[in-house]
């Protein structure tokens, strides 16, 4: 099967499991604010962020991996993978351990981390089976990481939204009939142990040859590579996850546990649809490694301004959606109580298409192995982020926080990952992707800037007014793009994978 086919199968299995996981996980929220409360839903968050937090402890060791994978699968090197996942196992006993030790050690300070202390039993011991939930997933994570990089995507694809299904479906049983937050993580936690055993189970009969004791050893030049590799990952893995969990945190400290919950609503929506765009980028990243193992510089990069092209579409689609739906869509599902003004949304979009624009150069850097380069970035934003977020926390509120993050991103990611990836993955100029950005983004401005006066004419109000702005979004928007952009190379090229991909 060629690579654009394993692709396509790869996507096509997680924009299934995405929609089908979707669907349930709205019902699932929307019973758990019902049958319990926003500092439920605030020590939910909560304590997630500082379970990512934790996950420093995993070194970026998942990424080196499969970028360490991809040329011996490609040759079919047998003994190589086994030595490597020999090592790799190791390696994740080592850390699934360390990041159980560091969870509990962080339980005596949960109330200097909370400011207004919930009045909810067993806190600790809730926090403690999201401790052992986390840690328990990484002594599986380097067998995930072998089918991954087998581009076979769509296996732990169907795992994860098997088990993500029944597991809302008990959850939701339990809200209704107990309404126990304690019984709803120890489901989660027991649902989690038998979907990383299943994938573990299945690897093995996949990869037999992974069994057994394993005496081949690394080559010395093999294990620099990876050591070096997992340094400059360990400190992306630091900047990403401080940047990304420390508003939760930020806002529990300084402004309370229920803005927290109700930031989690947005979260979820901006998550999800993160969620969906990262399951396609997920499916293809393996592709684009094996592609790097065997093709020429100008070829990788064509496919990325392709790649490139596509995301800008999806994530100036979902911005505008978001602009002209959130906070309707929030209004009818929950309340208006649940609501941030609407700078603070606005603040929240424009962080989520920064974001999402990032998405092709982080993809093919992780293929092409270019963690190296701009290894000190990730520090530059962390602290940019954190001290501009305390500062405007003072004078702005939950704004300041997020708009320091809009801030860190335009000083560091937003200019850094594209030059090294076009430098040294390319040997190519940086002045066409800055063109074609802000191409990109003008367009997207002018295409929700049109779709918000049309549906300022729609006020009918309730779940039908929702539909009719949504229709209007996708007619209106996509018409914009198409009309822009159909004499493209990047547009022929994806159009051709999209009608491609119906006859698989």
């Amino acid at each position: 099967m060629s690579r654009t086919k394993k692709s396509l199968r790869n996507i096509s299995y997680a924009l299934v499991g995405q929609a089908l996981g979707l669907i349930i996980s709205f019902i699932s929220r929307t019973l758990f604010i019902k049958y319990l409360n926003a500092e439920y839903l605030g020590i939910e968050g909560l304590f997630t962020n500082i379970l990512s937090i934790m996950s420093l402890a995993e070194l970026g060791i998942g990424t080196a991996i499969i970028y360490a994978l991809y040329i011996p699968l490609a040759e079919k090197d047998t003994l190589k993978v086994k030595a490597l996942m020999n090592l790799f196992r190791k390696a994740y006993i080592l850390i699934g351990t360390t990041v159980f030790v560091l969870g509990l050690s962080i339980t005596p300070f949960l109330n200097y981390i909370i400011k207004d202390q919930p009045e909810i039993e067993y806190l600790s011991l809730l926090y403690i089976l999201f401790v052992i939930n986390s840690a328990s997933s990484y002594f599986f994570s380097y067998k995930r990481s072998l089918i991954i990089a087998d581009q076979k995507q769509f296996i732990i694809t169907i795992f994860h939204y098997s088990s993500l299904i029944l597991l809302n479906i008990a959850q939701i049983i339990i809200l209704i009939f107990t309404q126990s937050y304690l019984l709803f993580l120890i489901i989660r936690l027991i649902f989690n142990l038998v979907t990383n055993i299943g994938i573990s189970i299945t690897a093995d009969k996949l990869y037999p040859f992974i069994k057994g004791k394993n005496r081949e050893r690394l080559d010395k030049s093999t294990k620099n590579s990876i050591l070096k590799n997992i340094k400059a990952l360990f400190i992306h893995k630091v900047g990403g996850v401080l940047v990304i969990s420390t508003d939760n945190i930020l806002i529990s400290t300084f402004i309370g546990i229920v803005s927290v919950g109700i930031y989690s609503n947005y979260l979820l929506i901006i998550s999800t649809l993160n969620a969906v765009v990262g399951q396609i980028y997920s499916a293809i990243t393996s592709s684009i490694g094996n592609l790097a193992a065997v093709e020429k510089k100008e070829i990788i990069k064509d496919r990325y301004l392709s790649i490139n092209f596509a995301n800008a579409w999806i994530f100036g689609f979902s911005s505008i959606c978001l602009f002209i739906l959130l906070e309707p869509f929030i209004t009818y599902w929950l309340g208006s109580n649940y609501l941030f003004p609407t700078s603070i949304v606005w603040v929240i979009i424009v962080n989520f298409y920064l974001g999402g624009m990032r998405n092709s150069s982080l993809t093919f850097r992780n293929a092409l192995g270019l963690f190296w380069y701009d290894r000190y970035k990730p520090i530059f934003e962390v602290v940019i982020n954190l001290i501009v977020s305390i500062v405007l926390v003072k004078y702005f509120g939950i704004f300041g926080i997020f708009l320091g993050t809009t801030v860190s991103t335009l000083l560091t990611s937003f200019w850094v990952e594209p030059y090294i990836l076009f430098k040294y993955g390319f040997n190519y100029s940086l002045k066409s992707y800055f063109i074609r950005y802000f191409i990109y983004t003008v367009i997207t401005v002018i295409a929700g800037i049109l779709t918000f006066y049309i549906c300022t004419l729609i006020t009918i109000g309730g779940i039908f007014e929702i539909i009719i702005k949504g229709v209007i979004c996708f007619v209106v928007v996509n018409s914009v793009y198409i009309l822009v952009y159909s004499r493209t190379k990047e547009f022929n090229y994806i159009s051709t994978l999209f009608f491609r991909s119906f006859k698989l």
